[in-house]
């Protein structure tokens, strides 16, 4: 047994290791916000859909279907180091859900290999302790797992009464960031159940995070006097970091809308399963250009590219992502 609060020896040098990585990750990310920051001409982030079929199939959702194939592995690859040929900088991996692609974790390595800070977004049904070292070795460094209610039900099967041993497992094992997201609105039938879900997220050692459910076009819907005082308990529970800038959210939770630049497009990009670059997952259609095809040209074109639905927008990764610019570049 090790001295350091009489952990296994070999629970001791994990930890260590986890701190470690997680302190790499915040050198990389702010070398990420530094460069975003010198310069406007490439991606910050981008989404990549390997896999659009799901194993479910919760009501509010418009991301996801019953019967499609995973994209080649070769196609993926292929397209990652398109983005990396771009600029971009983080890379997260999504879906339907994306644990169902047989060439996940190779995914996420050529991700780091060239040297972009791998994401992954899953419902979490599929993890295992194997599946969770195999991600571990890959390099992948964050996790984000939305968890709906405490109990499934019909408009949700992410309950916490599931997830409850895949969260245990990644807080023993995992030696990437964990996120567990919950929301509010959307016909989430407690609103109560969302800190009852952030708090054993806390609980666990994982980070905790709160979002407004939006309709099939990304935009916000007035929330409950319930929901709004759920909403205000979980902001005060998240912790500090970049990747929590969701002060946007407080005008969306008052009905109220928000006025900024979205740069969707240029510091944000949407590739759907058939390569095309899309603005969001709410937004699929516009640019709607092949990836092979986005040039420098399109970046700056859709930079300066007002967007008609920014002012009632809850798509968190593209507001954040735009903070960087937020006191520049005007729009038209």
């Amino acid at each position: 047994m090790a001295p350091n609060h009489g952990l296994p020896m070999s629970e001791v040098i994990r930890h260590q290791r986890s701190l470690w990585k997680r302190l790499r990750l915040r050198v990389r990310e702010l070398a990420m916000i530094a460069r975003g920051l010198i310069s406007t001409d490439h991606p910050v982030l981008a989404h990549v859909v390997p896999m659009r079929r799901c194993n479910l199939a919760c009501t509010y959702c418009n991301e996801y279907d019953s019967f499609s194939k995973p994209v080649p592995l070769e196609t993926m690859l292929w397209r990652l180091d398109s983005l990396a040929d771009l600029g971009c900088t983080i890379i997260t991996v999504s879906g339907g859900e994306p644990m169902l692609h047989p060439g996940l974790e190779s995914m996420i390595a050529h991700i780091r290999q060239r040297g972009m800070i791998a994401g992954l977004i899953s419902n979490g049904y599929l993890l295992t302790a194997e599946r969770i070292q195999r991600l571990n070795q890959a390099g992948l460094d964050h996790l984000q797992i939305s968890i709906d209610n405490v109990h499934p039900d019909e408009v949700s099967k992410k309950s916490l009464k599931v997830l409850d041993a895949k969260l245990q497992l990644l807080a023993q094992h995992a030696d990437f960031h964990v996120n567990v997201n919950s929301v509010v609105g959307g016909g989430i039938r407690n609103p109560n159940d969302a800190l009852v879900i952030g708090r054993r997220a806390l609980e666990l050692g994982l980070s905790s995070t709160v979002g407004i459910i939006h309709d099939g076009k990304g935009q916000s819907q007035p929330l409950s006097e319930t929901e709004r005082r759920v909403y205000q308990t979980m902001r005060a529970m998240q912790k500090s970091s970049y990747a929590r800038i969701n002060y946007f959210q407080d005008n969306l939770a008052q009905g109220k809308a928000n006025t900024w630049r979205c740069r969707a497009g240029a510091r944000y990009l949407y590739i759907c399963e058939q390569g095309l670059v899309h603005y969001c997952s709410q937004q699929r259609g516009y640019p709607g250009k092949p990836l092979e095809e986005y040039t420098l040209a399109d970046l700056r074109r859709e930079y300066r590219t007002a967007k008609s639905c920014a002012p009632h927008c809850t798509v968190a990764c593209v507001h954040q992502i735009s903070t960087i610019d937020f006191w520049r570049g005007p729009q038209t």
